[in-house]
């Protein structure tokens, strides 16, 4: 058997949307690790970095929205462009100022991403130009791959988190000057990011569709999906990684290297098991899926404040990440099936705007009880909110079906 660095069906314009990814990814892994020492290391209080993470989330809610409604008007590539400059501005931002309120502006109108996902304006682009760019039988591959090659690439952005340490042992620089560097490596990735997307084909190169409303016959399911999406979102908001390091910062005395090796292997274990749910999904479907893997992740992630040792919090969390991403292909693939291709930009922005929306409100209410409490609250409050979630998602939509899994069932309807 012939190996295949890419799943079948990837066109020139998948290509570059995946090594897009990848440079984003990277900037992401250090940054969800970094930001809490950071700002720890500046001298702000675990609920002020809280606050931040929900300036953060809830910014790239406002925006991706926007995007959502005006990819028609402004064209995809034009807005990932402008996408891609805001991410170095951000970068250059957080490299200059040292104040807090100038900080929390900045994360909220930045792309700073405190999550181990990807929560930002360019993932309704990226989504909608990948799903116009590949065939139905392949789309579901194409978008693990997409979401292989983020977690691999965070992983090892998890790693580079280490790299102020470095510095510190080379150079005579303090923990929050040597943090600070870091800022300077997200610009340059926002500026290759930008360099990246001028590549792609220009809109009258592209094929061209009448201009229509964002959203027609498919408004019913899409406003559905996004409100159980908004669910899980605000369970995940709980625990987004810069909450989840500032956690095991607390109560288990990590550095940011050792939270940086751990949090490389979470994101690798979970970059296989994008490729296992593109092929899982074709035998037990896209919802099945999703949600069976979905619900004993989010069990695990219950019991890590009970684990009475380090070892035992790390195992739970390394099985919770090789099943918890499993929905993320499957979810996004779902999306794109059930609506028209036309929708395809408006529906990833809605769906995607409740993991930035809903859980811009939960980072504040974590980091208010870690202040209260290292045991770990945030932890079993988010799980439960997510199994609540995995539960409807299961009855509501077990039995919508995209057109590709009911002609594999032979049914016609």
């Amino acid at each position: 058997m012939r190996f295949r660095l890419l799943p079948e069906g990837v066109t020139p314009v998948a290509r570059t949307l995946l090594i897009g990814r990848g440079l984003r990814a990277f900037a992401d892994g250090f940054v969800s690790l970094l930001l809490p020492a950071y700002l720890t290391a500046l001298g702000f209080s675990p609920l002020e970095v809280g606050v931040l993470a929900t300036a953060t989330l809830l910014g790239s809610a406002v925006l991706t929205l926007w995007v959502g409604m005006a990819a028609q008007r402004f064209g995809r590539q034009e807005l990932l462009i402008a996408a891609a400059i805001l991410m170095a501005l951000t970068g250059a931002g957080f490299l200059i100022e040292t104040d807090y309120w100038p900080l929390l502006a900045i994360a909220f109108v930045g792309t700073l991403n405190p999550s181990s996902g990807d929560v930002s304006v360019f993932l309704p682009l990226e989504q909608a130009l990948m799903a116009e760019n590949v065939e139905d039988r392949h789309r579901t591959g194409v978008f693990a791959a997409y979401g292989l090659v983020g977690s691999l690439v965070a992983a090892l952005g998890a790693l580079a988190a280490g790299l102020p340490d470095l510095l510190r042992a080379v150079f005579s620089m303090g923990a929050a000057e040597a943090m600070r560097t870091m800022f300077a490596v997200y610009m340059m990735l926002g500026w290759a990011t930008y360099m990246l997307y001028r590549r792609l084909p220009a809109p009258h190169t592209m094929a061209q569709r009448p201009r229509q409303q964002p959203l027609g016959e498919s408004r019913g399911i899409v406003l559905t999906l996004a409100a159980l999406f908004s669910i899980d979102a605000f369970g995940g908001g709980f625990f987004v990684q810069s909450l989840l390091a500032l956690w095991f910062f607390d109560r288990f005395g990590l550095s940011v290297s050792a939270a940086g090796s751990i949090f490389f292997w979470t994101a690798v274990l979970a970059a296989f098991s994008y490729p296992a749910a593109a092929r899982i999904s074709k035998s037990f479907g896209l919802i099945n899926t999703m949600v069976f893997t979905h619900l004993p992740s989010n069990l695990c992630l219950m019991l890590m404040p009970f684990a009475p040792n380090l070892w035992l919090a790390v195992v739970l969390l390394l099985i919770r990440s090789a099943l918890s991403q499993m929905d993320v292909p499957t979810r996004t693939s779902y999306v794109m099936a059930v609506v028209t291709p036309a929708e395809r930009t408006a529906a990833a922005s809605i769906t995607s705007v409740p993991r930035s929306l809903a859980s811009a409100i939960s980072p504040s209410i974590a980091g208010w009880l870690l202040t209260l409490s290292g045991f770990g609250w945030p932890l079993v409050i988010g799980g439960a909110i997510k199994a609540v979630y995995d539960l409807l998602l299961l009855v509501m939509f077990r039995h919508v079906r995209p057109p590709e899994e009911r002609a594999l069932r032979g049914e016609t309807s």
